[in-house]
């Protein structure tokens, strides 16, 4: 019984990393498609959301964002960019670190969400930190071509 609790670990081991970080990818990389009309090219409405819609809820009052353009534009980019390395597991904590602090900022602004969203982004997040990339990542390929290449330098 033992042996068959240590394969399913080890099986868990490598299917679960991949698997958190499509999970965590989708939703942000799904909302960050409706924020660009083209290449480098924000969405009037993405725009509108940051300066109109979004609000800041801290302390019981609601706050308009300070410059709502510049946060526009780093929502949109990190939102494309973030999942992309996510999927790929290049740069996988760091990655899922943007995206942690990302789901704080959605919480702060949309403060009901927290039992359907964020807290699962969150628990995905903290997650991929705690576990890393696994061995089906970009991290992992980069990692043992380094050490091949460190240990065909020390023969």
């Amino acid at each position: 019984m033992s042996d068959a609790i240590d394969r399913l670990v080890r099986l868990a081991l490598i299917v679960a990393p991949p698997m958190l970080r499509i999970a965590l990818a989708v939703p942000f990389f799904r909302s960050g498609l409706t924020k660009w009309d083209g290449f480098l090219s924000l969405s009037p409405a993405a725009a509108y959301l940051f300066e109109d819609e979004f609000k800041l809820h801290l302390f019981g009052q609601a706050y308009d964002f300070p410059w709502p353009a510049v946060f526009a534009h780093l929502d949109g980019v990190a939102e494309i960019l973030l999942p992309v390395l996510l999927v790929a597991g290049l740069a996988t904590r760091i990655s899922a670190l943007g995206l942690l602090v990302m789901t704080a900022f959605i919480q702060l602004v949309v403060p009901d969400g927290w039992a359907n969203f964020h807290l699962p982004w969150a628990a995905m997040a903290v997650a991929i930190i705690a576990l890393g990339p696994g061995l089906i990542s970009l991290d992992h390929l980069v990692l043992s071509l380094g050490r091949k290449l460190e240990g065909a330098d020390g023969q």
